[in-house]
């Protein structure tokens, strides 16, 4: 009797001491050659990049259920430095900026996150999210062994992991996130700029370490990340690729699943059977973690996209720019994701083996006492095989993997795409916009704001990224003698900018137009200008399109007018204009009049549509500009008829419905948009795509050899306004136009399936 209960009692306690065991072990991630391993278990782990600014607090439960039921296990997501600490010390995270909620939404939909914290993140975002101001403190170098810069970033960083430590948002701490990384793809910039980056790089790494964030730390494209941080691949295809160390697993951070668009490029798109193909290469050489960039672009909403990228950040991405399924390439993902998942067990287990099956042809097979799994590759572009595998014949398309599961029945290739394609079209609303305008008044070298000084100033450094526009301001005097009034023959004015786009007013009038590219942000602005006797009012208006997100120091990069700025043609000769005394004069009137949110927009002098002027002077002006340098045709030209530098608002209903909503911009020509206050980014339809489109070149989808679509249209066309911007009745829409086009042409579209 004694002894049962003695027995009893020795059971109870082992529960109990088992049981507070249970209860005080903490999570862990580590990792080993093969794989992440999360509480024990070696993971093969799908993720997806969802940038929480590019789409609004109201999407994201949507966007996180679509990518964990298409069969993702992480959200993937940068920190958005200058989002974040806009001025220094001052710090945001509301709204889309909102981190904390994002990650926890995440968390209750069953997902990891790996958070890439950066928190230099390139991303095509402005600046490539360091805050500007950080490249005016003293002695500021960025990303290299700089003390300044060190200390700032340090700063940052810290205050991220101690907000997710607070939340207890780390894995360790029953939180969501599996891995951290700090910087980004600096192996390509430390090579060039030699020891000093070297010296950075062992700073971060250690810095990094000493955060005890209680999970692995990532450095993509980092090839000597030291041990035991983990170097990570990006690329269109990164099977060949191994980490630096033999005890780590091998991962992939970036798979492209199409390519950002730029204004005046084409749109870039990127096959899903490609797609899959790299995927599956990818797993079948050992990969264990694997990272789709991106699951969901959305869109660069404010003025946060990088130099001449697009407002749309769609990606080609599984889910668009709206948040909607991009069909085939979801569902067929999907399948691959549910067939890897079949073949986790023996993948995380055991390596492959390979045998060859033909010239262009191989088999990878994991085998275990328990399980098989194979994968049957054809790597020939264009002649389909039949090989034969464990005694039974298989078809392999071009360009294709075969998944088998139990090493005998084929469950997926990545070329058999047996999910529909689904379009989707931009249907119009009967939403009918009744306009008003307020002109941009030219500024004056006397009025409120201006400034002047010797010589051109660079624009950031004046208007701190505040505003796209800088104006420089001078006076050109000519007397009656000069050669060229005697002849007939107009003087040239040549303008040589740093960038983006400008405009030239010469008395009130716009002479003319001129920008750069992405490729070639520079240009020169020269032709002849209509000058006359006495004192003549020259105007440029220097537009910036974003600011430089990548590149070696490009902080130091210069953006504006810096000259020559030259007057030829008349008769003392060529006058140098550098080094005149300018005014100048940061912003436009209407962004200081606030007129796009709702307080600006009662302004007085808000002319109703029937006084809106059209068929101005500008269109003629520009009309031989577009036709020569972008290859209008007459009617593209004639669209384009209003003045420029001219407001417009109206006001709307929301129509019903929960389609998402986008404004066909196709008739304006270049400026930004505003909804209730809201900015959904610049607008620039004129912009026409370059490029060659054509038949689709992959493999080997390089930067200059994606599919490319829309040659010769606007770059972008819709713009995304979210619903959950918008009341029932009366939105504010205004736009700002910097080169004249027809706002009665702007239509509100639902975005639906055909």
């Amino acid at each position: 009797m004694c002894t049962n209960i003695r027995n009893r009692v020795w059971i109870i306690l082992a529960i109990l001491c088992f049981s507070l065991l249970i209860c005080s072990t903490k999570a862990v991630v580590s990792y080993d050659r093969k794989a992440l391993i999360i509480n024990g278990q070696r993971r093969i782990l799908i993720s997806g990049s969802i940038h929480y600014p590019r789409s609004t607090p109201e999407m994201w439960p949507d966007l996180i259920n679509k990518a964990k039921e298409g069969g993702l296990d992480v959200i993937q997501t940068y920190i958005f430095w200058n989002g974040h600490e806009p001025s220094p010390g001052k710090y945001y995270f509301g709204d889309r900026y909102d981190l904390v909620k994002f990650i926890k939404l995440v968390h209750e939909a069953g997902l990891y996150v790996s958070l890439r914290i950066g928190p230099y993140v390139c991303a095509e975002w402005n600046f490539g999210g360091i805050p500007v101001w950080l490249k005016y403190v003293p002695g500021m170098v960025f990303r290299t062994e700089n003390e300044p810069f060190k200390i700032a970033m340090q700063k940052f960083t810290k205050k991220i992991v101690d907000m997710m430590k607070e939340e207890k948002l780390f894995e360790t701490q029953g939180g969501p996130i599996i891995l951290s990384q700090i910087e980004n793809e600096y192996g390509p910039m430390q090579w060039e700029i030699g020891s000093a980056g070297k010296a950075y790089s062992k700073w971060t790494a250690a810095m990094a370490l000493g955060l005890s964030t209680g999970v692995p730390w990532i450095m993509c494209k980092q090839e000597d990340a030291p041990y035991p941080i983990i170097n990570t691949c990006n690329g269109f295809y990164c099977e060949g690729f191994n980490p630096n160390s033999v005890n780590q697993p091998k991962m992939w951070s970036e798979n492209w699943t199409g390519w950002f668009m730029e204004f005046g490029g084409a749109i870039p798109n990127r096959p899903v059977e490609d797609l899959a193909v790299s995927v599956a290469r990818f797993i079948q050489n050992g990969g264990s973690f694997m990272n789709y960039y991106m699951y969901h672009g959305g869109t660069n909403f404010d003025r946060t996209a990088g130099v001449f990228v697009a407002t749309s950040y769609d990606y080609d991405a599984p889910l668009d720019e709206y948040g909607l399924l991009r069909e085939p390439k979801y569902s067929h993902l999907k399948e691959l994701h549910k067939v890897i998942k079949l073949c986790e067990p023996v993948l995380v287990s055991v390596d492959s083996t390979m045998t060859s099956l033909g010239d262009k042809q191989e088999a990878h097979v994991f085998k275990s006492k328990t399980s098989c799994a194979a994968f049957l590759s054809n790597y020939d572009t264009n002649n389909a095989a039949k090989v034969m595998f464990g005694g039974f014949p298989y078809d392999l398309p071009p360009w294709s993997v075969s998944i088998l599961p139990d090493c005998k029945t084929e469950y997926f290739n990545t070329a058999k795409i047996r999910s529909p394609s689904i379009l989707m079209k931009m249907v119009p609303t009967s939403t009918r916009f009744l306009w008003e305008s307020y002109k941009e008044e030219i500024p004056s070298l006397s009025d409120a704001g201006t400034f002047a000084q010797d010589g051109l100033l660079e624009q950031i450094s004046m208007t701190r990224d505040t505003t796209d526009y800088f104006w420089y301001l001078t006076e050109i005097t000519i007397s009656s003698d000069e050669r060229f009034l005697k002849t007939g023959v107009d003087p040239f004015l040549t303008i040589c900018s740093a960038g983006h786009a400008l405009h030239v007013f010469v008395n009130g009038q716009l002479a003319g137009t001129a920008y750069g590219s992405l490729s070639s942000p520079k240009f020169t602005f020269s032709q002849k200008i209509n000058l006359r006797v006495g004192t003549n009012k020259i105007a440029l208006l220097s537009t910036a399109v974003g600011l430089p997100n990548a590149g070696v120091h490009y902080e130091t990069w210069n953006t504006g007018i810096l000259g020559p700025a030259t007057l030829s043609g008349v008769n003392s000769g060529t006058w140098d204009m550098s080094k005149w005394k300018w005014s100048y004069k940061i912003g436009t009137r209407g962004e200081d009049m606030s007129l796009h949110n709702v307080t600006g927009s009662s302004f007085e002098e808000w002319k109703e549509e029937s006084f809106v002027v059209k068929d101005q002077p500008f269109f003629f002006i520009i009309k031989k500009f577009w036709a020569e340098t972008r290859n209008l045709s007459q009617s593209e030209i004639t669209t384009y008829k209003s003045q420029p530098l001219t407001w417009y608002k109206s006001s709307f209903a929301t129509p019903e419905g929960n389609e998402p909503l986008a404004l066909d911009m196709n008739t304006m020509g270049k400026g930004q948009v505003w909804v209730n206050g809201h900015s959904i980014g610049r607008h620039w339809p004129a912009y026409k795509a370059r490029g060659s489109c054509g038949r689709c070149n992959y493999p080997g989808i390089y930067i200059e050899k994606k599919c490319l679509s829309n040659c010769g249209q606007a770059t972008q066309r819709w713009y995304h306004v979210p619903r959950s911007w918008l009341k029932p009745f009366g939105n504010l829409l205004v736009v700002f136009e910097e080169w004249g086009g027809d706002p009665s042409g702007i239509t509100l579209v639902k975005r639906t399936p055909q």
